[in-house]
């Protein structure tokens, strides 16, 4: 059987039609001519299959099927009513979810950039997920989350690159990371590519885009870091280095703020990695997903906060550091780039 829409427009005649007990005052009422109104309410009755209105009288009243039926017809409307200011918070961002992917890596570096949308928007529910790089663009690209933070210029990067756009955030130097105890803490003048065959090392698995930029390095200049344990943890990292006999790579601005870490300078220097905002290129953006990407476009993201930080330590590599503030400041990089900056 062919099914019957019933629009609201045809409740709300009912309804004053109801009130009024008159079709000529509610058509008054509506600012609607009484036939158009008799026949919307004719529709709606013929839909139905039954009489919803008494018109033997001077007064129309509802039948006991019309009583029944607009009992819940006022609780439809209401939904209605609801989802339409629903909308209309979800444009001025008093509401709205939004599903956020983070590699561990950019979930210490974006931290507050993850906070200030949270202040500016406190009624957005931010739903922030610890993901691989590979798991961050399938997510993106299956529409599974709205958006990702991660590192540009991965292998895995092309496999979605039909389906995903990256929008530069910033680029952040990496360091050899040791403990406070560790020999090689304090270390002022940068150390030899050979270190990484010297000392065991914990470092991200090959899931991780740090990972394998580190083995791209390792590559390039001829040499097989000294491996002892690899982990998807970087909490344990930071603490197994901390104890002092191991050491790790990681990007300069957690080697200084995290409490027991030194920073140490390397030579050749490794390789900076590209901060990327990670989108759908064709996929609906909430308002939500659309005010992430405005707020992270204008973001700006301390290079290096140790120096301010109570109780941390001066930056060992302020060179580095502000070579990279200028940098940036010389050439930014807007969020509606469809490139991204290559690794230096």
């Amino acid at each position: 059987m062919q099914s019957k829409l019933m629009f609201p427009r045809s409740i709300r005649y009912l309804l004053a039609v109801a009130e009024h007990q008159s079709f000529t005052r509610a058509a008054e009422a509506l600012f609607v001519s009484q036939p158009t109104l008799s026949q919307q309410i004719k529709q709606l009755e013929e839909a139905l299959g039954v009489q919803l209105l008494d018109r033997s009288g001077r007064a129309v009243r509802l039948t006991d099927a019309g009583e029944v039926y607009l009992l819940h017809a006022r609780r439809a409307l209401e939904e209605l009513d609801a989802g339409k200011r629903a909308v209309n918070e979800l444009e001025d961002m008093s509401r709205g979810f939004l599903r956020l992917g983070m590699t561990p890596i950019t979930e210490y570096l974006t931290t507050s950039l993850l906070d200030e949308f949270c202040e500016r928007y406190p009624g957005v529910m931010v739903s922030a997920m610890e993901m691989s790089q590979d798991d961050i663009e399938a997510g993106v690209a299956e529409n599974n989350i709205d958006v990702g933070i991660a590192f540009t210029h991965t292998p895995s990067t092309d496999i979605w690159s039909s389906k995903i756009e990256m929008h530069t955030l910033f680029m952040e130097p990496l360091s050899l990371a040791v403990g406070n105890t560790h020999p090689l803490a304090g270390q002022q003048a940068p150390l030899a590519k050979g270190v990484f065959e010297q000392e065991s090392m914990v470092l991200l698995n090959t899931n991780f885009a740090l990972r394998r930029h580190l083995d791209l390095y390792c590559l390039e200049q001829g040499i097989t870091p000294r491996i002892a344990i690899e982990t998807n943890s970087l909490s344990m990292i930071v603490q197994s280095v901390s104890l002092g006999r191991l050491v790790t790579v990681l990007p300069t601005t957690i080697a200084c703020t995290q409490p027991g870490l030194c920073a140490v300078p390397l030579r050749p220097e490794l390789p900076h990695h590209t901060i990327a905002l990670i989108r759908s290129k064709d996929a609906y953006k909430s308002p939500a997903c659309r005010a992430f990407g405005a707020l992270a476009a204008e973001w700006n993201f301390s290079r290096c906060p140790a120096g301010s930080a109570p109780g941390t330590r001066p930056c060992p590599l302020p060179e580095a550091c502000n070579r990279e503030k200028r940098s940036l400041l010389a050439a930014p990089v807007p969020l509606a780039a469809s490139a991204p900056s290559p690794l230096r």
